[in-house]
């Protein structure tokens, strides 16, 4: 891994794979990490003969951190998003894709495979609308447009994202408050192992 200069951030970055092949370049969701994407998953691609860029987003992991000053209450902010009113924030979608980007710049690659999951299907789908000539394609996994006539989200899945574990509570607390806000997110067609669940997150939360 790498902190690469992109968009005027300092990006954690990590690559794999021939440089020379086709790249991917992965863009997480909310407040995950970029590895989120699991091992095995980013292994295949690679087999598979492309070259995989993986990034913490601003503000996640060990990229660099926005300090706009202002707190940000994200429970408010999402009510203000639900009534229809103004939400004020330090920094929009769009930023984020030029993010993705400056990413691509500083390893000098000029088109990339965009893969976004949720809020990072939400970048991709910002990076192919305004920079059509560097994607060769583009996936939205589990992801949105943000059209507010889609189905939205449980109550119990929304109250869940909001939460937050106390602010002194021990690793072991912290896991497993993930573990049930990303039971309820993944739903129970794919099932992961609490086993594999508990070693990510508290792999990221170490990290």
């Amino acid at each position: 891994m790498a902190q690469l200069s992109a968009n005027g951030l300092q990006l954690e970055v990590e690559t794999l794979g021939d440089p020379t092949h086709p790249a991917v370049l992965l863009i997480m969701g909310l407040g995950m990490q970029l590895l989120a994407w699991p091992d095995a998953f980013c292994r295949t691609l690679v087999e598979a003969g492309y070259y995989l860029i993986r990034f913490d987003n601003r503000d996640i992991g060990l990229s660099s951190k926005v300090d706009s000053g202002v707190p940000v209450n994200l429970a408010l902010a999402t009510l203000r998003y639900v009534l229809r009113l103004p939400v004020q924030a330090p920094y929009r979608i769009d930023d984020m894709a030029a993010d993705a980007i400056g990413v691509l710049d500083a390893l000098g690659i000029m088109k990339a495979h965009v893969v976004g999951a949720s809020l990072g299907g939400m970048i991709a789908q910002n990076v192919a609308a305004n920079w059509p000539d560097r994607c060769l394609s583009l996936t939205s996994i589990m992801s949105s447009s943000g059209d507010r006539r889609l189905p939205k989200a449980s109550l119990k899945v929304t109250r869940l994202l909001l939460a937050r574990p106390p602010g002194k509570a021990s690793l072991e607390k912290r896991v497993e408050h993930f573990v049930r806000l990303f039971r309820a997110l993944g739903g129970p067609g794919f099932p992961a192992a609490d086993e594999v669940l508990r070693e990510r997150l508290t792999k990221s939360l170490q990290r």
